[in-house]
């Protein structure tokens, strides 16, 4: 008898208050008559052993289940998870590190202000994820327990059970045409910063000198008012780059559509560069005397940035627009 009591002890104290009573006394009645007359304490146990676990049991007088997401939403509460996470991690380092370099003074050590940045960019990341995790879960739980239907077959992302025909509705994507959601949140990432330090460049980019604050800024090496005015020209580049990492992030794989826009806006980008960097004012005339001052050269220093800058962007455009047709080219093989 003491193991019975334990028993509907377990299962009752998981309940309501105010049905406890009832419930003891029909779960009482059930274990009595599934238990000979003359019982022992191995029929109590194979009894009880039928009815399960008291937390199994209660979480069926209670009709919700025992678990936060059920099989039934699982894979949703994944899918979105997979493609908020980023999103929202991606948004909030890049609004970070453009809020850091536009607020940056000059008049801190530029190493303290790296470590920093680097510590409260790693803060945000986690408390971002900690936050899209945390919500995304309550709605999902609260789906989950507000759903009257008792069906436990996992749902698609239109939130109806499966069929064959939904396999019509999904591309079939080769693994090598496949654009990493990784590389266009890093494409992002990287407008954001070159951004950044494209309007705040005379105090940002220059001549750093060991100071009593350890590195201090001395010397721009642009004109930063040169750089202002191409800035109709450089808001079409940065619009550019935004719609081509949306368009690959929203297809998901190379296409020879996707790869004629990247292509453009290499194209576009390119020739902004060019104009903005054959300004014969773009380059402060102390930095450009500073350099020649410091490796003694003779020459004009300006021809050789400007002619390696101009082949190292040019280098890398046509590789990535390579690539992009490369990938957009392969055969789709089922």
């Amino acid at each position: 008898m003491r193991m019975i009591d334990l028993y509907i002890q377990e299962v009752t104290r998981r309940l309501p208050e105010r049905s406890r009573e009832d419930i003891a006394l029909e779960l009482r009645s059930t274990i009595e008559d599934m238990l000979p007359n003359d019982y022992t304490e191995e029929d109590v146990k194979s009894v009880l052993e039928k009815l399960g676990n008291p937390a199994v049991l209660a979480s069926g007088y209670l009709d919700r289940p025992m678990h936060m997401i059920g099989p039934r939403y699982f894979d949703i509460y994944i899918n979105l998870l997979k493609m908020i996470l980023p999103i929202a991690v991606a948004i909030s380092l890049i609004s970070f590190i453009a809020d850091s370099i536009i607020s940056y003074s000059g008049e801190e050590a530029v190493l303290n202000v790296i470590l920093n940045a680097i510590g409260s960019g790693i803060w945000r990341i986690f408390s971002t994820g900690i936050q899209v995790f945390f919500w995304l879960t309550v709605v999902f739980a609260i789906i989950e327990r507000t759903d009257r239907q008792k069906s436990n077959t996992p749902l698609t992302a239109c939130f109806k059970e499966w069929t064959p025909d939904d396999l019509n509705h999904i591309p079939y994507i080769p693994k090598e045409k496949v654009i990493p959601k990784v590389d266009v949140f890093l494409g992002l990432l990287w407008t954001a910063i070159w951004a950044s330090v494209y309007f705040n460049a005379s105090s940002l980019l220059g001549v750093y000198e060991n100071g009593n604050n350890g590195l201090e800024f001395v010397l721009p090496t642009f004109n930063q008012e040169v750089l202002l005015s191409y800035l109709p020209l450089v808001v079409i580049v940065i619009g550019l780059e935004i719609a081509v990492s949306c368009y690959k992030l929203h297809k998901g794989q190379w296409t020879r559509k996707i790869a004629s826009f990247n292509t453009v806006m290499h194209g576009v980008s390119s020739i902004v560069f060019i104009i903005i960097i054959s300004n014969n004012q773009l380059f402060n005339p102390a930095f450009v005397t500073y350099i020649n001052d410091l490796f003694s050269i003779t020459g004009d220093v300006g021809i050789w940035i400007y002619w390696g800058a101009v082949f190292t962007f040019l280098l890398f455009a046509a590789i990535d627009i390579y690539q992009g047709f490369r990938k957009a080219n392969l055969k789709n093989f089922k």
